[in-house]
């Protein structure tokens, strides 16, 4: 009999070029990039994650890395004081604020400067596109990446052009191309579902950010795409791989997708790594049912001996220093 397919596989192709952990990773965009961030510095990949917090649209994404590798200030009309007296900046997520404009804007200046040093040393840079919707700010009549629940009638919502995100993700990828020659860049859309916009705008949306990016990979020979939102899609076409909400991929689905992106974009060397690195993780969290004893202690020891053998591969000082914490405070006579 043959075998019944459940799902339908997405083969993804390895990339030519390999991550490692001496690779240094910039992630930006929608909250994805913070997923997959997270992901690679919970196994101890050298990233700056979504250092601007999260941004949806790709003109919002491109202006603000622009501005920081021209080391341009941010857009002196876009400041915003809300109701609690707290300072925003419409081009950045609501986690950037201060009490006051001259600290935010201090704050967001040197954040800008951050990007702009980890950028010109990064060997791999991954945008994640949430959504083609973009909002026009009214008084200055330029497209923002945060409204700030600043009532609607101060923006205009429109649809991005196809031509109109490229174009200026084109002269991104130029300066970055002359900054960094041998930079990587990894484009992905977001699997997060904007129903807001209705789902069959939503699907407009996903569509045009889907053509961007393979109109760049085309285009770029240092640009790759990476399917997540297909993989979403397709491949975990259930609804029992979304939290609860049914917009956002579940615990499940966030870890099959970045085991698919280990698989193309990470070495076998990195990938060995992380293996052994989900073992020691679930030991560094076990927590001794019976207290002090010396079977406990010597699983504290086998931790610190396999830490040990791979503290020459990744900097582990720290789990190291808390291991030696441990072993220290045990009991002499347990």
């Amino acid at each position: 009999m043959k075998q019944l397919k459940l799902t339908t596989e997405l083969n993804v192709t390895p990339s030519e070029w390999k991550i490692n952990h001496q690779s240094n990773i910039v992630t930006i965009g929608s909250c994805f990039a913070d997923v997959l961030g997270s992901q690679l510095l919970d196994n101890k990949f050298p990233v700056l994650n979504n250092p601007f917090g999260t941004v949806f649209n790709p003109l919002a994404i491109a202006k603000l890395l622009d501005l920081s590798l021209d080391g341009k200030p941010p857009h002196a009309a876009l400041y915003h004081q809300n109701t609690d007296g707290i300072w925003l900046h419409h081009d950045f997520h609501s986690s950037l604020w201060s009490a006051s404009r001259v600290d935010l804007e201090e704050k967001l200046i040197e954040k800008q400067k951050q990007v702009n040093q980890f950028l010109r040393n990064a060997d791999v840079l991954v945008i994640t596109f949430g959504t083609a919707f973009a909002y026009r700010h009214r008084a200055t009549n330029v497209l923002v990446g945060n409204c700030h629940k600043v009532p609607s009638d101060k923006f205009v919502k429109e649809l991005l052009h196809l031509d109109q995100v490229i174009i200026g993700l084109e002269h991104l990828l130029f300066k970055l191309q002359s900054i960094k020659r041998d930079l990587r860049i990894i484009l992905t859309v977001s699997p997060v579902r904007h129903t807001k916009d209705t789902l069959p705008l939503n699907q407009v949306s996903k569509s045009t950010l889907r053509l961007v990016c393979h109109r760049l990979s085309e285009k770029f020979k240092q640009v790759d795409y990476f399917p997540a939102y297909e993989i979403m899609v397709d491949e975990l076409r259930d609804y029992r791989f979304y939290k609860p909400d049914l917009i956002h991929p579940n615990s499940v689905a966030e870890e099959h997708i970045f085991r698919t992106f280990g698989e193309a974009f990470i070495d076998k060397p990195a990938l060995d790594f992380m293996k052994d690195w989900e073992g020691i993780q679930k030991m560094l969290n076990h927590h001794a049912q019976h207290g002090f004893t010396p079977s406990h202690l010597a699983l504290l020891h086998t931790l610190h001996g396999r830490l040990s053998d791979l503290a020459d591969q990744v900097d582990l000082s720290d789990e190291l220093i808390e291991i030696n914490r441990r072993i220290r405070e045990f009991p002499v006579n347990s």
